[in-house]
């Protein structure tokens, strides 16, 4: 089993590090310590509480962390999660509001599996959730799926979504932010040749590398610097012994973490300084922009080899959506057989990790679908994380999408209405 000690070794260093941070902190925070005048040891004690805080974040799956939602009556609803869909490498889940009437907009958001959880896009579920019933991805970590449940690739990726568009019926809106883009527009290609009665009624793409050709970054360019052979061999790793993966080959969270900070290591090291001397000084909360930011951005997750070697190789290097040549499962995949399902695609003018061009590229492949039926905005000044996330996504994005989806509402009503089994809607205003 390839450099499954490895695997072991990188968990325990993580570990070695954590009880280090908790050391340092109990020794600096020693009440004799106060009666010296000099800042080591509040310095040593700040810095052991950011490594075991940083440290314990990395092996630790974020929570929601949203309960309640006002409602259109000015009263607070509780939230519930509930499981619609369960699968080995991944759930459809549902923000379910207890005591809301159902909500005309009904939205799935596809979520990254790009090395972070689901929970990456917990703001823009609570920004969604007041207009919207709002269900999601929610992917699994691969070091926690036993080998016995077979591969996951892009392929079978993409069937996931199929199968989770086809539960939720034809009047949802479907938006996929970042790394699924691609794959979600393949998924509606996919349904609205062999299964129309159940695509979506809308697709809204957020910063997806539909052709990463399109504009090329440091993300696109690490692709095309190195072999496959190179990558399998340097990144891909087996589950360590502590796992219900044990054995399961896995692009492991902590090296991607590794490859995620190392692309701006200057700004995340001044950040941790900046962070160590607030806490010295008793300046820092548990809730602060700093904690609030790492928490979810350190709690990193494995994905499967075959997952990412594949995103690799037919993404980003043969390019096989933007091309228009990509397989699920022996069918060739026609993405100009998308003819009623209107199509959004969304950019930040400054996203250095899908650059403008790249999402964009999604309406040229959609050959058979009407002008009228297309749309794109790009975001002035918003980078990557903006334009899904934050004041650029909450004053100006999320109300064009929410515009585009009313826009377009009612097409597919009676498909919806015969797989509920009442009577279709009436079609709702533009925002």
């Amino acid at each position: 089993m390839r450099y499954l000690p490895m695997y072991d070794f990188m968990e325990t260093m993580r570990n070695t590090n954590q009880w280090l941070g908790a050391t340092a902190k109990a020794i600096g925070s020693y009440p004799s310590a106060a009666a010296i005048p000099n800042p080591f040891f509040s310095l040593l004690a700040a810095w052991g509480e950011v490594t075991e805080r940083s440290m314990d974040r990395m092996m630790s799956r974020p929570d929601w962390g949203i309960d309640t939602v006002v409602g259109s009556d000015g009263r607070d609803h509780s939230v519930e999660i509930e499981t619609l869909v369960e699968k080995p490498f991944g759930n459809l889940i549902q923000f379910k509001v207890i005591g809301r009437e159902e909500q005309q907009r009904r939205v799935l958001l596809v979520a990254p599996m790009s090395g972070h959880y689901a929970t990456l896009l917990r703001s823009t579920v609570a920004s969604l959730l007041p207009d919207c019933d709002v269900y999601i991805t929610d992917w699994h970590n691969a070091r926690d799926i036993p080998v016995s449940e077979g591969k996951f690739d892009i392929e079978d990726y993409t069937l996931y979504l199929v199968d989770f568009m086809r539960a939720l019926g034809p009047d949802i809106n479907v938006v996929a932010v970042c790394q699924p883009a691609p794959l979600t527009l393949a998924a509606t290609a996919y349904l609205a040749e062999l299964d129309p009665e159940a695509q979506p009624n809308t697709l809204t793409l957020i910063g997806g590398p539909i052709d990463p050709g399109a504009a090329p970054t440091d993300v696109t360019d690490f692709g095309d610097r190195y072999s496959m052979d190179h990558l399998e061999q340097t990144v891909i790793q087996s589950v360590g012994v502590k796992y219900r993966g044990v054995g399961r080959l896995v692009y492991p969270g902590l090296q991607q973490l590794t490859s995620f900070m190392a692309m701006n290591a200057e700004t995340h090291s001044k950040a941790f300084a900046d962070q160590i001397l607030r806490v010295s000084k008793g300046e820092a909360s548990d809730h602060d922009k700093h904690n609030k930011f790492y928490d979810e951005y350190l709690a990193v997750m494995d994905m499967t080899a075959e997952f990412y070697l594949s995103t690799v190789e037919r993404i980003f290097k043969t390019r096989e959506i933007a091309r228009n040549e990509f397989v699920v499962g022996g069918h060739l995949v026609d993405i100009g057989k998308i003819t009623d399902v209107a199509v959004k695609t969304v950019e930040g003018s400054k996203d250095d990790i899908s650059a403008p061009g790249q999402c964009l590229a999604a309406l040229d492949l959609c050959t058979g679908l009407p002008d009228d039926k297309k749309a794109h905005h790009l975001e002035e000044g918003a980078g990557h994380y903006g334009i899904f996330a934050g004041s650029s996504w909450r004053n100006n994005i999320r109300p064009l999408v929410l515009e585009f989806m009313d826009q377009n509402d009612g097409r597919h009503a009676a498909q919806a209405a015969k797989k509920k089994g009442k009577t279709a809607a009436p079609k709702l205003k533009a925002v």
